[in-house]
């Protein structure tokens, strides 16, 4: 009785055809050869070649033409983390506004309604940060 029921699920198992999956491993191991050749191949031109030989010039500051004032993983005031936030805030408003004001046509109505209760949301919040003062900057 068990033999034949082990029979029997052994015909209903199918056997899935790997080569199928063949091009997709030689195009992940094409990509991956390419990857690498493009990351490490100028890094070995440049050792080989001399062009890899950091000095005092070329490790000293170059983005502002002066050395930094201060350690460059100090602290920011909390006030520019508010500022960056409501920038964000509105700056997804205006992406917002753009799709909606081109498909108000087929929105109609409601479309408008909750776009203005989504408006006012905001400037609720924009009241807000402006009352506490998180738009002052000294």
């Amino acid at each position: 009785m068990v033999a034949g029921q082990l029979e029997s699920q052994l015909e209903r198992v199918q056997v899935v055809d790997l080569s199928q999956y063949l091009p997709i491993l030689i195009f992940l191991a094409i990509a991956l050869a390419l990857s690498a050749a493009f990351v490490f191949l100028p890094i070995g031109v440049a050792r080989l070649t001399g062009a890899h030989n950091p000095g005092a010039d070329k490790l000293a500051e170059y983005e502002c033409g002066f050395p930094a004032f201060e350690d460059p993983r100090g602290r920011f005031d909390v006030r520019f983390y508010l500022v960056a936030i409501l920038f964000i805030v509105f700056d997804l408003e205006a992406a917002y506004l753009f799709p909606w004001a081109v498909s108000l046509r087929q929105t109609g109505w409601t479309g408008w309604v909750t776009m203005m209760v989504f408006l006012g949301e905001l400037l609720v919040g924009l009241a807000y940060a402006w009352k506490k003062g998180a738009l002052d900057w000294e």
